[in-house]
């Protein structure tokens, strides 16, 4: 697909001369792929990548649909299935070719790749404790896990949107908040973000909370990481019934950017074997595009079972309100 966009691009782009055009990438925070990579990408191409990393995905939209009349970048990669609903309907994205991938998004975005938001335990601090695994949402919320806890806030994180959605989903609207607020009077604690989550209050990294919110791939992460290899992770996913999440990643050009043709190369390249390959240990998904290898480390982050994605569209309708009440219920204490 890649090599059928890009020879047009080569003749629009001989006409630059010695200069490349630019063409403007905006992404999250966590975007990471190889140097070389991208290298091989705008030689091919004839343009010259410029990255702008806007935060969290949901402030990456944000940005995208306040300067629609006058787009800041080109093409869009990590809106996933919790925001493609709102960027539909804002009318900032625009269609591009795509491979044919495990998982769909709609309005024209090309699935990248995909994760599981779940909870992840400190496996020795367990042991160290001699306590046993929760087994239920409900058996979470009880004395014996007291202040073990640590979730993002789903106003301002994505993993803590997708967890927050996840359990709505399993328990329905009410049973849901009602299990949120036996949570919080078990003492759960509100991290931010995912990183602040993960890496200050995550026993793991130090903090007091063996039990935090975070990616079936991180178990996978913490050995490729070490200095010293482990034959086992020291983490472990927790994949409790109704306690897990899939996350759809896509790219797309961006409605009224200035170089569409190059916006669509760039998609197809993200769908591309060598890029499907590096993310795996770049950004710690999944590859959309079915037949990709993964990478070897991944023997510790197996998939958890059974875990379907949830309508974008209901996302979409409700996600406000219910993080909404999730703030009402958990940090205000109220019903």
């Amino acid at each position: 697909m890649l090599r059928r966009l890009l020879p047009p691009l080569l003749v629009a782009c001989a006409a630059f001369g010695a200069q490349a055009a630019e063409l403007r990438l905006i992404t999250h925070s966590s975007f990471d792929l190889p140097k070389p990579l991208i290298a091989d990408f705008e030689k091919r191409a004839g343009v010259k990548l410029v990255v702008v990393k806007a935060g969290d995905a949901g402030e990456m939209l944000n940005k995208l649909i306040l300067t629609r009349a006058n787009p800041i970048a080109d093409v869009v990669y990590g809106i996933d299935n919790t925001l493609a609903a709102k960027a539909v309907r804002a009318g900032v994205i625009e269609a591009a070719p795509s491979a044919r991938t495990a998982h769909t998004l709609p309005g024209g975005l090309a699935a990248i790749d995909y994760g599981v938001v779940t909870l992840n335990i400190d496996k020795a601090w367990f042991a160290r404790h001699k306590k046993a695994l929760p087994k239920t949402l409900a058996e979470l919320a009880t004395p014996a896990y007291k202040d073990l806890v640590v979730v993002p806030n789903p106003a301002t994180s994505s993993p803590g949107l997708a967890f927050l959605v996840a359990t709505v989903d399993a328990l329905g609207e009410e049973g849901a908040f009602a299990w949120w607020a036996r949570l919080r009077d078990n003492g759960v604690k509100v991290a931010k973000g995912w990183s602040e989550a993960y890496y200050t209050d995550f026993s793991r990294n130090g903090g007091a909370r063996p039990i935090v919110v975070s990616y079936a791939t991180s178990p996978a992460a913490e050995v490729f990481y070490a200095k010293e290899k482990p034959a086992a992770p020291p983490t472990a996913t927790l994949a409790l019934p109704g306690g897990s999440f899939l996350q759809v990643e896509g790219a797309a050009p961006v409605a009224g950017g200035r170089e569409p043709a190059a916006a669509k190369a760039f998609v197809a390249w993200l769908q591309g074997a060598p890029v499907q390959k590096a993310l795996q240990t770049t950004m710690w998904m999944y590859p959309a595009v079915p037949g990709t290898p993964l990478d070897p480390v991944f023997r510790h982050a197996p998939e958890p079972v059974g875990v379907k994605p949830v309508d974008a569209g209901r996302i979409d309708a409700n996600a406000p309100r219910w993080v909404a009440r999730w703030t009402r219920v958990v940090l205000k204490g109220g019903r």
